[in-house]
């Protein structure tokens, strides 16, 4: 299965005017919970309000990496800046970890002492969050198909609706019960669904900036496949990367046999083709050998 993507879907200055329109929500939203966490006494609508605005920054953050991302190639970065994106998403999801524990700190000690909660202010700000929470993902949904970190943001606005939802629904136990543990227990499961999610979402991102193979590719049956070509006696030395989230490279010695000598560029050819066709690779890099010339790093 082909693994490149084509990321040229939505138009690059479309995109960047959603995601800044995404960012001003949730700044606005973020501004209005804070206000709203400390009328109220909530700890939980403040942890819903740290989150959103880690989400604004996590968007300021891909905007400016998917800027630089598609600036060209030069003689610093000779493979382009596309590594931008995961850089961000690295810095985004550390981020977030860090904000999770903060949180599970601090309800564990609105576990040991539970103070007073508004439930009303935190019903009616939880849900103005849900909505604006709910209209951000639907501005970030179709970019971020196509790219790491801005689906890092739709997936933390998924959360935050999430959230809300615990929030709302924390705030209406008060109301009703007056059962304060909910809160810090409300800001638990928070904090819990964050460092979930952001301990999921960082493995794929460490393993692209690692120059880890890309999980949807085998490299046993690339060797397997490439083996089959006509005039390919073995291989060696097959390395296979992410240049960035949407471009794979791979490169290998290929040894030929000696009916082939004089069709290397055939053989090399057809191996690049199959490499595309069958496996989304067009960046390879094949060096031919025979068994006479022996190997060129051995030389």
């Amino acid at each position: 299965m082909p693994h490149d993507h084509h990321r040229h879907h939505i138009d690059p200055a479309a995109g960047d005017r959603q995601v800044a329109l995404a960012v001003a929500v949730n700044m606005l939203l973020t501004l209005v919970q804070i206000v709203g966490g400390l009328l109220s006494g909530s700890v939980a609508l403040i942890a819903d309000a740290v989150h959103n605005f880690s989400d604004a920054v996590s968007l300021i953050i891909a905007y400016g990496a998917r800027r630089i991302a598609r600036r060209p190639h030069d003689a610093n970065m000779t493979f382009g800046y596309g590594r931008a994106e995961a850089v961000a998403a690295l810095v985004n999801y550390t981020t977030l970890i860090v904000i999770g524990a903060y949180l599970v700190y601090e309800a564990v000690l609105r576990l040991i002492d539970p103070p007073g909660v508004q439930g009303w202010i935190v019903v009616v700000v939880a849900g103005v969050a849900l909505v604006v929470d709910l209209v951000t993902a639907a501005l970030t949904f179709r970019l971020s198909k196509h790219s790491m970190n801005i689906r890092a943001a739709f997936l933390h606005n998924l959360a935050d609706a999430a959230s809300s939802v615990a929030v709302i629904v924390a705030g209406s136990l008060i109301l009703l019960y007056d059962w304060r543990l909910v809160d810090p227990l409300a800001t638990l499961g928070i904090a819990g669904f964050i460092l979930w999610s952001a301990l999921s979402e960082i493995r794929p991102v460490i393993r692209l900036l690692m120059l880890g193979a890309p999980p949807a590719l085998d490299l046993d049956v690339i060797r397997d496949r490439v083996l089959t070509v006509e005039g390919v006696e073995s291989l060696h030395h097959l390395h296979l990367w992410q240049i960035d989230e949407h471009k794979t490279s791979l490169e290998a010695h290929l040894v030929i046999g000696d009916g082939a000598v004089a069709d290397f560029a055939a053989v090399n050819a057809r191996v690049k083709e199959l490499l595309a066709r069958e496996f989304g690779i067009r960046h390879a890099t094949l060096e031919l050998e025979t068994n006479a010339s022996g190997c060129a790093d051995q030389a």
